[in-house]
């Protein structure tokens, strides 16, 4: 493997030049490229190169180009990562509401190995993730202003005040490891089967720690698929091999989940928003064209008409 050497401003905008990138105003890039990072920049090319073996730039291509793709991608995670801790603290309040309420709400009451499932193979999950939480408290009861007020003035710590300084990712495997029971009282408030929901739950951490790392969004794919919907039936999203060919692993898979998990006034509001990013994007496109870019994305020509779609239960029956 040829070692990486650091590369100085001007180098960078050599190696542009050299891969057929058109730069109009040099100072203007070296402060972008300062500002933002040459290898994350250099993230977003793809779209823009003539093919995999030949690595040059499209002609005409421009830095104004490729940076305006970079700070779609930017304002793009914004809109998901805003929605997603949305419906993280909506979860988190639910799941603390119903354990609480079956279970008590002191720590020695709801975090007992008995409340959760007994099924053999969980038990090693099931004990990994209560010490996890344990040494939470531990950990938050000094130093989180809400775990400390509790810890201090009551001596424990209630779920729903813990469910603040948990990670979404342990809440989710929390749900995993539940009751069927419990389960299905969870799910049934979003009007989904328990293993739906219990499929989601990971997607959505997954995203949701991508947008806080900001990693690029706009062309991510997940290993795991999500099962076909209703709403991929009546978007009459194109199949290949009797597959859906969008919204399994990609963007408008997220998508889709938030639309049943959102209520439908914000899910419409972060149509509207996304719908603004994508105009923005298409008019600053010159060399490749906004369908190139939403086909890359997974989103069907019709994406928009997910927003009035009235709610419906996933399984398509």
């Amino acid at each position: 493997m040829v070692e990486k050497h650091f590369k100085t401003l001007d180098e960078q905008i050599d190696i542009l030049k050299s891969k057929h990138m058109i730069i109009k105003n040099e100072d203007y890039a070296k402060e972008i490229l300062l500002r933002e990072n040459y290898f994350f920049l250099n993230g977003y090319r793809h779209l823009f190169m003539i093919s995999k073996n030949e690595r040059v730039y499209k002609p005409g291509t421009t830095f104004e180009e490729l940076y305006s793709l970079f700070l779609f991608d930017r304002a793009f995670r914004t809109i998901f990562f805003k929605n997603l801790l949305i419906i993280e603290n909506n979860f988190k309040s639910i799941i603390s509401y119903q354990l609480s309420k079956k279970y008590g709400y002191r720590e020695s009451d709801y975090l007992k190995a008995k409340n959760f499932t007994r099924k053999p193979e969980k038990q090693r999950q099931l004990n990994d993730l209560l010490k996890k939480m344990k040494r939470q408290i531990r950990v938050n009861g000094s130093q989180h202003a809400a775990t400390l007020h509790y810890s201090s003035n009551y001596g424990y710590i209630p779920l729903w005040i813990l469910v603040k300084v948990l990670s979404f990712g342990i809440i989710c495997e929390m749900f995993s490891i539940l009751k069927e029971d419990d389960q299905k009282v969870i799910a049934d408030i979003y009007h989904l089967p328990v293993e739906t929901l219990t499929t989601y739950l990971p997607f959505l951490s997954n995203y949701r720690n991508l947008c806080a790392h900001e990693d690029i969004l706009y062309e991510n794919k997940t290993q795991k698929v999500i099962d076909d919907t209703i709403y991929h039936k009546l978007l009459e999203i194109p199949k290949e091999d009797g597959e859906y060919i969008y919204g399994k692993n990609d963007i408008f898979a997220l998508i889709i989940i938030m639309k049943q998990l959102l209520d439908k006034e914000k899910f419409k509001a972060m149509i509207i928003e996304i719908e603004h990013e994508i105009r923005s994007l298409d008019y600053n496109l010159k060399t490749i064209k906004i369908s190139d870019v939403l086909k890359h994305m997974g989103f069907p020509k019709n994406w928009k008409d997910l927003a009035n779609i009235e709610r419906s239960v996933l399984i398509d029956e």
